[in-house]
Order: structure tokens, then C-alpha cells, then sequence
């Protein structure tokens, strides 16, 4: 009976070894499964930085391009005055082209 209770010593160390085995394998599971998370949140803060920045190089480029329009709006303006200017100036011309031709007559 020497035997008996370093065997059942014996089985109750291998019982013990396996399961802080696997709690080892466990821990080391969880810690490679949260390493994963923390490196997928930090990636995705860092695409959100990026897509802000993004989108305050397009509000520039959006408030660049208001102004520009309201630029062009002005020029516009300005430019329909000076072809109604050169309009009348033609209708005027044609009118003093014939009062002339009429004189000479």
C-alpha cells in the first residue's frame, strides 16, 4: 500500500499541472484576443483622424470654392452691364452711320 498514495499524489499533480496548463493557454489566448482589440482600436482612431482631417481639407475646399462662385457671380454681372453697354453703343453706331450716310447724300 506504500504505493497507493504517491500514485494517487502522482495523478492528483498531473491533474493539477493540466489544468494550470490550460489556464496558462487560456491567459495566453485572452492576451493575444485583447493585444488583437487594442490594435484594432488604435487603428481605428487613427482612420477617424484621418478621416477628419480629411473632411476639414474638403470644407476648405468647399468654402474655396463658394467664394470662387460668388466671384464669378460678380464677373458675370459685370460682364452682361459691358455687353449691354456695347449693345447700345452698336444700336447708337448704326443709327449715326445712317444719319451720316443720309447727310452726305
Amino acid at each position: 500500500m506504500a504505493t497507493g498514495p504517491p500514485d494517487s499524489q502522482a495523478r492528483f499533480g498531473q491533474s493539477v499541472k493540466g489544468l494550470l496548463t490550460e489556464k496558462v493557454n487560456t491567459c495566453g489566448t485572452d492576451i493575444i484576443a485583447l493585444t488583437k482589440q487594442v490594435l484594432k482600436g488604435s487603428r481605428s482612431a487613427e482612420l477617424l483622424g484621418q478621416a477628419a482631417r480629411n473632411m476639414v481639407l474638403q470644407e476648405d475646399a468647399i468654402l474655396h470654392s463658394e467664394d470662387s462662385l460668388r466671384k464669378m457671380a460678380i464677373i458675370t454681372t459685370h460682364l452682361q452691364y459691358q455687353q449691354e453697354a456695347i449693345q447700345k453703343n452698336v444700336e447708337q453706331s448704326s443709327e449715326l452711320q445712317d444719319q451720316l450716310n443720309h447727310l452726305l447724300k
